[in-house]
């Protein structure tokens, strides 16, 4: 004769009103009675509760409607109560459902076997009601934990998935901004009285701070300029999109490298009291923490004067036509920092065959997959190899040896740099 399992009817107090919402249980039993006392004292305990005779019946009922909670008979003809509970836990579904067995078996492999069935609890029948009553509310624990950490899950998902639409537009915005950046530099490889000027920039990542240009003085000289605004990514660059703009090749108005005089025409003003202007600018008119370096050199093509003024940036590079490298330069504070900062000429002349390299920071800065940095040193090491390459493919080959010296072609600082081959 099967046990009838003896059911405190009464709820414990205070938990039918802790309870919401109120849980769904399946009771499965071969046993008719079994199933009616079970179904009596947990709905007295305000559970809505349903019934099925066999496995099999019950994971019918289970693929139309989960219950929170399941009690399964053992031991039943047909699908047992371990074949039921496997079946039960393939079922797809997005929460989860307590599982509590009932059976008169007690051997400790017995219940590892329940266990690695996917049943999270065990009740010997013949069933105690307060003890019953106890594991439920303990399954109710875990089942209010579950729905709290499948709640956070869906609103780190949502979050999640509005953060990817925000990164999205902002990465499509950025490529926009990048095309834009872009064209504020001149054409890659210039001719200018017989001379040719190349550019080359390479943000580490979508824009950057690096910027390089030039503008016509007159017909006979041109000013070059390499900045490295401070920083890395939007604020950077629109820093650089500014100083673009007071540095214009193609308004001369507008660029403070150019004074208008009383005659109509325009006079070119010293390097150095062009970097004092900008310095002024920066710290009285653009409000902001950013500062930047820079190196702006006028260049007479007539003669091969080169008259320079440096403010924190790297020194020019110079490989003369018999091999040599040279490399000198006050140095200087960069611009933004110190009212009145002073950035004194300094001068070099080239000669036919000689090339002149103004280089940002992010080149001598850049990190060796053995550690260390390039250097001054390894810089003239490199451009004494490389220096001589056609300038349409030397910026490649520049590049290319960095990533070879540092492991990667992701560089942690923005790389760029104009290259002027006189061959006047």
């Amino acid at each position: 004769m099967r046990s009838v399992p003896a059911i405190d009817t009464e709820p414990a107090q205070g938990v039918a009103e802790r309870r919401a919402p109120t849980r769904t249980v399946l009771v499965v039993d071969d046993s008719r009675l079994q199933r009616r006392l079970l179904r009596a004292g947990l709905e007295r305990s305000g559970f809505i509760v349903s019934e099925a005779e066999t496995g099999l019946e019950a994971l019918q009922l289970c693929k139309i409607d989960r219950p929170d909670i399941i009690l399964s008979d053992w031991m039943m003809p047909g699908m047992d109560g371990l074949e039921f509970c496997r079946a039960f836990r393939q079922l797809p579904s997005d929460r989860y459902s307590y599982f509590i067995l009932l059976t008169s078996k007690s051997d400790k492999d017995e219940v590892a076997q329940g266990l690695e069935s996917g049943a999270d609890d065990f009740l010997t029948k013949p069933v105690n009601g307060h003890e019953l009553r106890a594991r439920i509310q303990a399954g109710e624990r875990i089942l209010a934990m579950q729905a709290e950490l499948f709640e956070k899950n869906r609103v780190i998902a949502d979050t999640l998935s509005e953060l990817q639409v925000i990164h999205d537009r902002l990465d499509k915005d950025l490529l926009e901004a990048q095309k834009l950046q872009m064209s504020l530099l001149p054409r890659r490889v210039v001719r200018f009285r017989g001379s040719t000027v190349a550019s080359f920039l390479k943000s580490s990542g979508h824009v950057g701070g690096d910027l390089v240009g030039q503008y016509r003085i007159d017909d006979r000289r041109l000013g070059l300029f390499s900045i490295d605004v401070s920083g890395h990514g939007i604020s950077s660059a629109l820093m650089t999109a500014r100083l673009a703009g007071y540095l214009s090749a193609t308004s001369p108005e507008q660029n403070v490298a150019m004074q208008h005089t009383a005659d109509g025409y325009y006079l070119h003003l010293p390097p150095n009291e062009v970097i004092a202007r900008l310095n002024r600018i920066a710290l009285e008119d653009m409000a902001t923490e950013h500062y930047f370096t820079m190196l702006l050199a006028e260049v007479d093509f007539e003669t091969g004067a080169v008259t320079m003024s440096q403010a924190g940036h790297p020194h020019p590079v110079v490989l003369r036509a018999d091999g040599g490298v040279e490399q000198t330069g006050p140095g200087g504070l960069p611009v933004g920092l110190i009212e009145g900062a002073d950035y004194p000429l300094f001068q070099m002349t080239l000669a036919p065959g000689d090339r002149l390299f103004l280089l940002s920071d992010g080149i001598t800065e850049c990190p060796g997959a053995a550690g260390g940095m390039l250097g001054e040193d390894g810089l003239a090491d490199m451009i004494s190899q490389i220096g001589r390459d056609p300038l349409g493919s030397l910026a490649k080959t520049l590049l290319a040896r960095l990533s070879a010296y540092t492991g990667t072609d992701a560089f942690p600082d923005d790389v760029s740099g104009m290259v002027l081959a006189f061959d006047h």
